[in-house]
């Protein structure tokens, strides 16, 4: 005769029949709390060792321990808020309660009644009357409770992990609060917060490779936003002098520690100012997000310590590629070519210039800046939305933040010149015709806009993701990202 054998998953099956059974729904519609778990601990503190008050607090949360047979078990729950130690005897709840108290698993949750009170052991506990079990896990949690230690199951199945792991969930509690902290500072600087159009006729506003999708009804090919950009300074035109958006952009891109293919991005634009404003704006809200969330600028990330004191570093991309590449962006395009092509770049019959300082750039340069630096000043070949700069006209007023090799934010002086915008357009056309795949396309509609007139104005891009990445210690993108793709 064959040995029947049951799995974990099978036993909790034949328990929610028990339930059943008995008359009891073991997924409940709601639950009446009176406390989070921190608000116990917070205001009966003052308990002391074997005294127990006589408030009946109601909680609930998941089983996260459960010890002891017989006539009396001890275990902790959780909540949102924090964990308790809970105790429930055979006297207190009768016998037929007990036993179903008895029947509940690790990672039920549950609803308690009980007095708080001080174990011998000295820790602040609940005294449990009275339970009601509000939802049977049918999956045990990861083993004693360790938490997923697979990253890739850990990514696709984020719901355990945050079961499993407080730090995630404080993880995204610091997203959360960093979130909130950048729309009041930039309230108080009198922003508004506006939201633009996630699908786009024509895509533009970043060198990027977009996700194209079809509209039915339209029976028109529309993309994904790669950027905020282009919709945010029609706005502008139309007369707002400084807005912001947080929102979604789609890149279809390569998934590296820094890149998913869809992630948050920060735009803002503000009028009658330059990049030389938007850098000191992007310096204050950076190191005011670091100070609020440490009490200090200097923090410590992956074992190297981040100074974020303001003023940050400020170096011209022309002297940083001298410094780190030994190449001069003013020099032959032949000699970019044949340092981009030692570095890995495939040879072109016509060489793109902006294509290949990119290349070398993010080769040799961006990999050694640890430290916030503003890297500034860009040939206008690599930048067909910014502004030429005012004494030299083969750059344009850019900049990005760099910090841990990372690039942070990326801000213009916009062009609001349309004739100059439109040559800037046909340019990038050129070049998507030469191959560069990541050229911008022509933008009828916004060519019409700047012709009714942008005013002077400046724009910021922030990648939301990555600043919180710095904030949390994350090592990956994916580790700040809900849900980010796998392969």
């Amino acid at each position: 005769m064959n040995e029947q054998h049951f799995t974990e998953e099978d036993i909790r099956l034949q328990k929610l029949d028990e339930y059943r059974k008995k008359g009891i729904d073991p997924f409940a519609y709601s639950f009446e709390k009176t406390h989070q778990i921190d608000t116990v601990l917070t205001n009966y503190s003052e308990i002391e060792i074997d005294n127990k008050s006589e408030d009946i607090c109601s909680i609930a949360g998941r089983i996260i321990a459960k010890r002891g047979h017989g006539k009396a078990m001890f275990g902790n729950i959780t909540d949102e808020s924090g964990s308790i130690q809970f105790y429930v005897n055979l006297n207190t709840l009768e016998e037929e309660r007990y036993e179903l108290f008895r029947l509940l698993d690790i990672g039920d949750i549950i609803g308690l009644k009980g007095k708080p009170f001080r174990s011998k052991r000295g820790e602040l506990s609940l005294f449990i009357e009275d339970f009601k079990l509000l939802t049977k896990s049918l999956h045990p949690l990861p083993e004693k409770f360790h938490g997923l230690q697979d990253k890739e199951l850990r990514y696709r199945q984020r719901y355990v992990d945050l079961i499993a792991n407080k730090e995630v969930r404080e993880t995204f509690k610091t997203r959360s609060w960093a979130m909130l902290e950048i729309r009041s500072f930039l309230a108080k600087d009198n922003f508004m917060e506006v939201e633009t159009p996630v699908l786009h006729s024509i895509y533009g506003g970043a060198a990027a490779k977009p996700f194209i999708t079809h509209h039915n009804t339209l029976d028109q090919d529309l993309y994904l936003r790669i950027a905020l950009e282009l919709h945010l300074k029609r706005l502008v035109v139309g007369g707002f002098e400084r807005i912001f958006e947080i929102g979604r952009v789609f890149r279809n891109e390569g998934i590296s520690y820094k890149h998913n293919p869809e992630y948050t991005l920060l735009e803002l634009y503000q009028a009658y100012a330059d990049y030389q404003d938007v850098m000191k704006l992007t310096e204050n809200l950076i190191s005011h997000l670091v100070k609020s969330k440490f009490g200090t600028y200097k923090i410590t990330y992956q074992e190297k310590e981040i100074d974020f004191t303001p003023p940050f570093t400020r170096i011209t991309l022309k002297n940083a590629l001298q410094e780190y590449a030994e190449v001069d962006i003013d020099g032959d395009i032949s000699n970019l070519q044949a340092k981009a092509e030692s570095l890995g770049l495939e040879k072109q019959e016509n060489p793109i210039k902006g294509e290949l300082i990119n290349y070398i750039y993010d080769k040799l340069v961006e990999p050694k800046l640890i430290q916030p630096t503003f890297m500034i000043d860009y040939p206008w070949e690599t930048s067909p939305l910014a502004k030429r700069k005012r004494d030299d006209k083969n750059l344009v007023e850019r900049f990005e933040l760099i910090i841990n090799a990372m690039e942070i934010a990326n801000a213009f002086t916009e062009l609001n010149d349309p004739i100059d915008q439109k040559l800037r357009f046909d340019e990038q056309l050129k070049a998507k015709e030469a191959g560069w795949e990541e050229a911008h396309e022509m933008d009828e509609d916004f060519i019409t806009a700047l012709e009714y007139g942008l005013p002077p104005t400046g724009g910021l891009g922030i990648g939301i993701d990555r600043i919180i990445m710095l904030l949390t210690d994350s090592a990956s993108i994916r580790d700040v990202i809900f849900f980010p793709h796998m392969r």
